[in-house]
């Protein structure tokens, strides 16, 4: 035991008031680091936004030229077809053959994929339109449903994606 301004204090406690000062610097050194680490990955996420803008800034100038040429030359542009589709289940499995339901990965209700376009992919949509919806997708809509439905499977379990910490931790857990 040891005295402290006359009033006798257990080692036991003198150990444990250590070891709290211990993991509070230590703790406060990580959070620097975490800190410093999140204000330079802000930087290059503003970055990146700036050129996103500035790389659909120079598509818009380009779409608008196109269409200029084409009125100058008495045709018309016709705006090329997306290259990706997103499908949505949205009926029941009331009557459904079980063929139908395996193509697209569609098991549930509300399920969603995002395909490519193609004859197959065509094809296979024919024989389940009756029981989903597509369209091109837009960075609104994938937005919403990666907030409301987007999981990621982290050590066996799903955990909702709310924002991008939980991908970057399972990138360095796979040193990408």
């Amino acid at each position: 035991m040891a005295e402290k301004g006359g009033v006798i204090v257990p080692e036991s406690v003198l150990k444990k008031q250590k070891r709290s000062e211990e993991w509070a610097l230590a703790k406060k050194q990580e959070l620097a680091v975490v800190k410093e680490k999140n204000a330079a990955n802000r930087k290059l996420i503003f970055n990146r936004a700036q050129q996103y803008a500035k790389e659909y800034t120079e598509q818009e100038k380009e779409l608008i030229q196109l269409k200029r040429e084409a009125r100058l030359k008495g045709g018309f542009y016709v705006n090329p077809e997306a290259k990706l589709l997103f499908i949505i289940r949205i009926r029941g499995i009331n009557a459904m053959h079980p063929r139908t339901k395996k193509i697209l990965r569609l098991r549930q209700i509300f399920n969603v994929v995002f395909l490519k376009v193609n004859k197959a992919i065509v094809n296979m949509l024919h024989r389940v339109e009756p029981y989903v919806t597509y369209g091109y997708p837009n960075l609104k809509s994938v937005k919403e449903l990666i907030y409301k439905r987007g999981y990621g499977k982290v050590n066996k379990q799903q955990i909702a994606l709310t924002d991008n910490s939980v991908v970057e931790q399972v990138y360095q857990l796979f040193q990408m």
